[in-house]
């Protein structure tokens, strides 16, 4: 029995998504007594590739930019030739695309945004109503396409060892022509962010985040924004968390002047701490808060970054 995992290793290093997706499927082999395959495409280098923990590395060299519909085709060749009867995916921007489109060729179930390995009983535990409640979903088919919520799955450590081969199939001709590329610039992706530093309108202005700079280097943290501050160009659109921007579930997660409206939790709900600063005492984020400090950014944020800059010192 194969287990095949789907991962994106472009870039300058491999995405903690990935390392999360590569542990699923092999704690899913290991369950039913089978190996893992990853499929990958672009020019990420033979020794990274061969480092990770699978029993083998299929790498489409030609396909860096690829679009969703030859990345299903990639995906589907490879599973029928393996036998795969698992096929597993991060649920980012790229597995949302590939997934279903994967799922419908091979006439799998689906199960989107999985949060859990399956249980005794074969149930997947998922997300649903934008994170308000949780779903059991039972694959009954023969072969079963899992997305892997980021930051669900603790990664474990790999012994790498992997084979590499090339990809030398045809996944067909590209329908979606890429003009150019948008790079987030430096720091720490959202997704793989362990702690995320977030602000809003309560910062009165762009001239201000300075302050939220500097307790994000000094937690290590990312940092992120409502999406009224990104959409007056306080902030830039990547760093937009919410219903409508990018999902998030940080082990820490700072709110400082959000009003916390539904749609910006629905983006944030799965961080396992979220801690608010806000100074109105009935901001509804607080509600959904495990701590809260009710007062002025302006006075909070200095003494947070004095007391992280001296628990740094004293590490």
């Amino acid at each position: 029995m194969s287990v095949i995992v789907f991962a994106d290793t472009r870039g300058s290093k491999v995405a903690k998504s990935t390392l999360e997706t590569l542990t699923y499927g092999r704690k899913i082999a290991a369950q039913e007594g089978g190996t893992v395959t990853l499929l990958t495409f672009g020019d990420a280098p033979q020794e990274r590739l061969a480092a990770l923990d699978a029993n083998k590395v299929v790498v489409a060299r030609t396909m860096d930019d690829a679009d969703s519909q030859q990345l299903a085709r990639f995906v589907r060749e490879l599973a029928v030739k393996e036998k795969a009867k698992w096929i597993i995916f991060s649920h980012d921007d790229t597995g949302k695309a590939v997934a279903p489109r994967v799922a419908a060729k091979l006439k799998a179930g689906l199960v989107a945004g999985a949060i859990t390995l399956p249980n005794a009983e074969g149930l997947i535990k998922r997300n649903v109503f934008s994170g308000k409640a949780q779903a059991w979903v039972e694959l009954r088919t023969p072969v079963k396409v899992v997305s892997v919520l980021p930051n669900s799955i603790p990664v474990e450590p790999a012994s790498g060892g992997a084979s590499v081969e090339e990809y030398v199939g045809d996944a067909g001709t590209a329908l979606v022509t890429v003009k150019e590329t948008r790079k987030a610039g430096e720091g720490i992706p959202l997704p793989e962010a362990e702690v995320v530093v977030s602000a809003g309108r309560g910062m009165k202005g762009p001239e201000h985040w300075g302050l939220v700079e500097e307790l994000a280097r000094e937690l290590h943290a990312a940092t992120a924004c409502s999406r009224p501050v990104a959409d007056m160009d306080w902030r830039p659109h990547h760093e937009h968390v919410g219903q409508t921007g990018v999902a998030i579930r940080p082990n820490l997660y700072i709110a400082i002047g959000i009003s916390g409206a539904i749609q910006h939790l629905a983006g944030v709900n799965g961080s396992k701490v979220i801690a608010v600063i806000n100074s109105d005492p009935e901001a509804p984020f607080f509600k959904a808060a495990d701590y809260g400090i009710v007062g002025d950014a302006f006075e909070v944020l200095p003494k947070l970054v004095e007391a992280a800059k001296k628990l740094n010192a004293d590490r």
